[in-house]
């Protein structure tokens, strides 16, 4: 039994981690120049990338390199991160969530409701920066755009960026504090006894495809 309990599962392909460690450290980069350009208290930061000039003209391409290793991702991953009944009454037990009472859980897929929904936050994230930086680049597009779009923009850009800071760190957290999370994105693989506690659908599929 305890032989069953330790059995890998594959849950990441070399691919799919190498695209997420990718986007992960795209959007460190682009957080720290996005912070430096955003308020003057922390201009000191355009240092990390060689001067402010530097900073201005790196941001927006390493943006569209985040953008479009998150569209691959997102891709791959769309079809796990669909809702179902099991995902409103998992979230209806948000108290056992809490409290680390999965055992009362319903039977979840590849991704919990928490997830999932982090997963719909990230792409609408992504898709306001991606519009609104294309609209404020100035150097290739924003000379199409009247004044007001521009501005507005600016503000989307933001609040899209804010959250999205915020998202991450949920999901760093919660990577952590489920154990065994963070070995997954850096091996690919999970043991069975992980599977079954904390995806218990997912493992079931699993086993019936082995």
């Amino acid at each position: 039994m305890s032989e069953q309990r330790h059995r890998l599962i594959k849950r990441y392909s070399p691919g799919e981690r190498t695209n997420h460690w990718i986007i992960a450290l795209t959007f460190i980069l682009l957080a720290l120049s996005g912070l430096a350009l955003f308020h003057p208290s922390m201009y000191w930061l355009t240092n990390l990338f060689g001067g402010g000039p530097w900073t201005r003209i790196l941001h927006p391409f390493i943006g569209l390199v985040m953008f479009v290793c998150f569209v691959v991702f997102a891709g791959h991953m769309w079809r796990h991160n669909v809702m179902t009944k099991a995902d409103r009454q998992w979230m209806r037990q948000l108290n056992d969530v809490v409290e680390n009472r999965e055992e009362k859980l319903p039977e979840v897929g590849k991704y919990n409701a928490g997830q999932k929904l982090l997963f719909y936050v990230l792409v609408l994230c992504m898709l306001g920066l991606f519009v609104s930086g294309i609209v404020i680049w100035r150097e290739f597009f924003s000379f199409y755009f009247p004044m007001w779009a521009i501005r507005a923009a600016s503000v989307l850009h933001a609040v899209s960026a804010l959250v999205l800071i915020c998202a991450i760190i949920v999901h760093i957290y919660a990577a952590i504090w489920v154990k065994g999370s963070l070995t997954a994105m850096l091996r690919g693989y999970v043991s069975a006894g992980w599977a079954w506690k904390h995806h218990r659908a997912w493992f079931r599929e699993q086993v019936r495809k082995e």
